[in-house]
């Protein structure tokens, strides 16, 4: 209960940041120019526009949230390290690993914003079962990139580095798969530097985690998705957010603040 408590209060309070931030409103606002936009190319489809409409917001939709969370998560610490919060609110009588438990329920918890508001929106596209498999895996999407973002700006401690690898851990994390298929598919040579190459992306997809699998299109068009899936969603998230947060406690300990 002594790390707990303080923990609940963190949370409690980087919730309230995000509110004061209008960052519910820029996931509202998200969700509606990503309706605009994509009910204004499914104009231009000759066929299978409500399909393309679909496919289209759904990408969107994801991108932004993803984005978004990441920004606040990263631009939150940076400013409370800048205001001197961190070294304030470490003087008090709790342990490091109740404020990085706390930050991470609270972005935990502003990740289920997008997820809920994103997945009500995806129903009018698909199955509500669909849409319900859909939004509980963006959620865990979420959570890793918040993750992710949470280590990063507690490693690097500069908001546009954090940014930057955070980006780049997203966007590898997503093309793994299609990677992989270039690397090992029939047009691949058997030279040295395209197996060390192919080795190389093989050792990414045992580290990384596998993002390419969480929240596909298909299953809002063609209602491919099972709750198998999903249970393969929540193991890896499970898995990478409770990596992640040990790698960002060890940095946090070792550091002198």
């Amino acid at each position: 209960m002594s790390m707990l408590s303080p923990a609940v209060t963190i949370a409690r309070y980087t919730l309230l940041e995000a509110l004061r931030s209008r960052l519910p409103w820029l996931f509202l606002l998200a969700a509606c120019a990503a309706a605009a936009l994509a009910s204004f190319l499914q104009q231009l489809a000759l066929t299978e526009s409500g399909a393309v409409q679909a496919a289209l917001l759904a990408a969107t939709l994801r991108l932004a949230g993803v984005f978004l969370l990441a920004t606040f998560v990263i631009t939150s610490m940076a400013r409370e390290a800048a205001d001197r919060g961190l070294e304030l609110l470490l003087a008090l009588p709790m342990p490091r690993a109740a404020y990085l438990l706390g930050k991470l329920l609270g972005y935990g918890a502003l990740a289920a914003v997008p997820a809920v508001l994103f997945g009500l929106l995806m129903a009018l596209f698909a199955t509500p079962a669909q849409s319900a498999l859909w939004a509980l895996s963006l959620l865990g999407e979420l959570w890793i990139v918040a993750a992710f973002s949470l280590l990063c700006a507690a490693s690097l401690q500069q908001a546009l580095p954090a940014l930057a690898a955070t980006g780049g851990f997203y966007v590898l994390a997503r093309m793994l798969g299609s990677l992989q298929l270039l690397a090992h598919g029939p047009q691949a040579g058997d030279s040295w530097p395209q197996q060390a190459t192919a080795g190389a992306i093989d050792v990414l997809a045992l580290l990384l985690p596998r993002l390419d699998a969480f929240t596909r299109t298909e299953w809002l068009l063609y209602a491919t998705g099972d709750w198998q899936a999903l249970l393969d969603v929540a193991a890896q998230t499970g898995i990478y957010v409770a990596l992640l947060a040990s790698c960002a406690l060890c940095d946090f300990y070792r550091r002198n603040i």
